[in-house]
């Protein structure tokens, strides 16, 4: 059984099992994904999941420094292999990069039975969420930021949509989000 040292714990009894679906967040940079997920596995008492921490944890290095050492390729190799130990736990809340989605084979590695949830937000809104952190995301290390953030949802936004709900994080508070996605889990 994979350990994940850097998974959020919960107080209650986590629903860990393998016949418990995990649940994966995916979205623009900024969309919210990791915020998001600490909330819903808090109250679902589910352990929570960032990729990029994990990753980061095991090569005792920032995702930047990956990028930068070995390229975008070697961190999504380490991304798919992540995935593929994944499938032999359940019960997650699972915040993967936003790239996980391009990543060929990855989603379709827990789904089904997986629930993928797609939280849309326009690039204007995830670079002002993202404040001075966008300068640490090394896809975003570009003159025009919002411009690469509006690339990448041309990009990936089909695959985003295949999920199987999609949630406008838009309008809404951090709490609201998560009472939506929460309310999908249960229903």
């Amino acid at each position: 059984m994979p350990t994940f040292r850097t998974s959020q714990p919960v107080s209650a009894v986590s629903d860990s099992s393998p016949l418990t679906p995990h649940l994966i967040l995916v979205g623009l940079p900024g969309a919210g994904k990791t915020a998001v997920a600490r909330v819903v596995g808090e109250q679902l008492a589910r352990q929570v999941l960032d990729f990029d921490a994990e990753i980061s944890r095991r090569e005792h290095v920032s995702v930047a420094e990956i990028f930068g050492s070995h390229g975008e390729a070697y961190f999504r190799k380490l991304e798919r292999n992540l995935t593929e130990e994944l499938r032999e736990t359940g019960g997650m809340v699972l915040s993967p990069g936003s790239g996980w989605i391009a990543n060929p084979g990855c989603a379709e590695l827990l789904r089904p039975p997986a629930m993928m949830v797609y939280l849309k937000v326009r690039p204007e809104t995830a670079l002002a969420r993202m404040g001075t952190a966008a300068a640490e995301r090394p896809l975003l290390r570009r003159p025009d930021p919002v411009g690469e953030l509006r690339k990448l949802l041309e990009a990936r936004e089909a695959m985003y949509v295949q999920s199987d709900h999609t949630v406008s994080t838009e309008k809404m508070t951090l709490q609201q989000v998560a009472d939506t996605i929460i309310a999908l889990a249960r229903a």
